[in-house]
């Protein structure tokens, strides 16, 4: 059994290169074993591309070398045709013997269909086979294929006593570079990042990924009333890099500034995307479902207080990521991760799931997946 669980850890390490460059898919690896050696593997490489069991076959010298053979994956496989065709034909036509799958895939189109599938031509399945392991590749997938809406990593840095930027509203930088280095790997690695007009205004940034050969994420910006420059950077740079304005229809008192705005923003080449209001503000379960059916199936949020306040109450947000740098800015009242009015009682406080606390350079990155309430479910 060790040396099996070594198979599927390899298939879980081809998997990983895909981030980036698979979504809305999933990461899914496979590797083929005959007679105790890998035989071939392969991953699922970009969207819309081979995936990853395909690219294991496509890897072998002699096409008969799989019969007979083992294979693991780390998802179960397809059985329905998409951009590509199922995955369970070729693994019946190259003969495999027995496949080992990791996780149980949820969308609708497979879920145990594709087991099914291979087990009625005689093919062996151990299904769950380290399915905890598997399951981390994709919880973006197996949130964004259940709900069509964006698996949403709420992301900050601050300081020992809980700031993120001085009493000037200077934030740079809270973390250390090795943080930050990380945090463009995450930028990479999901499809959307969003932050509220506050940022834009304050900081100006470009909100890109500054990795070499990395994928530059959608940039969505919260801006109930268009207020966003048009000589900002991320406006300036939206024929280059997708960006999307998400707002709410005009009140009469700025209607026709709004409608200069809109144009002048299109013409830019920004996407303004109208969403519900709810008491003043963008309805961000609205929002979230309209960027759902864009196929951003995952956001970045690196809000300011505001933002990530109101993104906690909507209930939106699914893993927290907190850079703890070892310092102290100090003040009364400035500059904190979440705003808003905050709840009145301990018992009222949104919880959360220590998932794990790791070192990143001189900081501490704690991550945690949200609960509903202190003591809920997650």
């Amino acid at each position: 059994m060790e040396q099996r669980e070594q198979y599927m850890r390899r298939a879980i390490e081809l998997a990983r290169r895909g981030i980036g460059k698979v979504n809305p898919n999933p990461l899914v690896g496979a590797v083929l074993v005959k007679e105790g050696q890998i035989i071939g593997e392969g991953y699922h490489m970009q969207y819309g591309g081979l995936h990853a069991e395909r690219n294991a076959f496509q890897s072998l010298k002699d096409r008969e070398a799989a019969r007979g053979a083992e294979l693991y994956v780390t998802l179960e496989p397809c059985c329905h045709h998409g951009k590509q065709p199922p995955c369970t034909e070729a693994i019946i036509e190259h003969g495999v013997s027995s496949v080992y799958v990791g996780s149980n895939d949820p969308n609708p189109l497979v879920a145990g269909k594709g087991i099914k599938q291979l087990e009625a031509a005689g093919i062996r399945v151990v299904t769950e086979f380290l399915k905890e392991e598997c399951d981390a590749l994709n919880p973006v997938f197996f949130h964004y294929i259940t709900t069509k809406t964006p698996y949403v990593l709420m992301k900050y840095a601050m300081t020992l006593d809980g700031k993120i930027a001085t009493r000037t509203g200077h934030s740079r930088w809270v973390s250390g570079e090795q943080s930050r280095e990380r945090v463009q790997q995450t930028r990479n690695a999901l499809t959307g990042i969003m932050v509220g007009i506050g940022t834009v205004l304050n900081d100006n940034p470009r909100l890109t990924c500054r990795i070499e050969g990395g994928r530059n994420p959608v940039r969505i910006i919260c801006d109930s009333k268009l207020r966003i420059p048009l000589s900002s950077n991320v406006v300036d740079t939206a024929k280059e890099v997708p960006t999307i304005l998400a707002t709410i229809p005009p009140h009469a008192e700025y209607n026709r500034f709004w409608h200069e705005q809109k144009e002048a923003l299109e013409a830019a080449g920004v996407e303004v995307l109208t969403v519900r209001e709810c008491e003043g503000r963008l309805d961000l379960k609205d929002l979230m479902a309209a960027l759902g059916e864009k196929q951003i199936d995952s956001i970045l949020l690196e809000g300011g207080s505001t933002l990530n306040y109101a993104a906690l109450q909507a209930g939106i947000v699914n893993r927290i990521e907190a850079y703890v740098a070892p310092k102290f800015f100090g003040g009364a009242g400035y500059y904190t991760p979440v705003g808003g009015e905050g709840v009145e009682l301990a018992t009222e406080a949104l919880g959360c799931q220590l998932v794990s606390a790791e070192t990143v350079g001189e900081d501490v990155l704690l991550t945690y997946d949200v609960r509903k309430a202190v003591g809920g479910d997650s």
